[in-house]
């Protein structure tokens, strides 16, 4: 199979756009999106605390092989985020040290990838937003071929280039590209909600009272 690099043309979100999604958590764009677009719920932060917010650049890689993600984190912009579909083989690491130390220098916004890394004591030092579904030792074999800027099935959803990432440790939600406005405004007002919500709480009110949850129904005792 021979690496193919697809050619693209996406609009690019602002950087206002971009700093009020930096600030909004998974789980909210998620709800913002009637509770959908949530990859596999093993695909976490390496590290912990750690929070990822970019543009995708797709990698389909073959199983095992991860001469493909060398391409893309060679391509890809500053603030993109390389987003990695595994073929699910979690035994074999796709990315490592010297891809996390390309994308950091290269100033990308990041590394997804639905399968494993290694070199996680070298991950952690560098800094650089990886989310994955685990670590290996086994490392990947090369020149098998792959595709980049195509659209890609990763964790479990559909992602194209261009794409929002979002990620935190409840994990990485896909935002795709043309409902981006709309989902950050309802996730702004989301938000806002929730801020009244807490406001109450700590007030003393019930979460039945403020969520509105239906009454009890009483059962007599026989």
């Amino acid at each position: 199979m021979a690496m193919q690099r697809y050619l693209v043309d996406y609009p690019r979100l602002s950087t206002d756009s971009l700093a009020k999604w930096s600030s909004v958590p998974s789980s909210v764009a998620s709800d913002a999106m009637n509770r959908c677009q949530s990859m596999d719920s093993r695909i976490k932060p390496m590290v912990p605390g750690m929070r990822i917010c970019g543009q995708a650049r797709t990698v389909v890689t073959m199983p095992g092989d991860n001469s493909m993600v060398h391409h893309a984190v060679s391509l890809a912009e500053p603030g993109d985020v390389v987003v990695v579909a595994g073929g699910g083989l979690d035994d074999v690491a796709l990315a490592g040290e010297w891809v996390v130390r390309c994308c950091k220098r290269r100033a990308l916004g990041g590394l997804v990838v639905d399968g494993s890394v290694r070199d996680l004591h070298e991950i952690r030092g560098l800094g650089l937003p990886v989310f994955a579904k685990g670590a290996v030792a086994r490392g990947p074999h090369k020149n098998f071929g792959g595709k980049m800027d195509v659209t890609a099935a990763i964790g479990g959803v559909p992602v194209n280039p261009g794409d929002l990432i979002l990620g935190d440790e409840d994990g990485v939600v896909v935002v795709p590209l043309a409902f981006a406005e709309a989902a950050l405004v309802q996730s702004l007002a989301l938000l806002e909600r929730e801020r009244k919500w807490t406001e109450q709480i700590e007030a003393g009110a019930t979460l039945v009272d403020v969520l509105g949850v239906p009454p009890l129904e009483i059962v007599p005792a026989d």
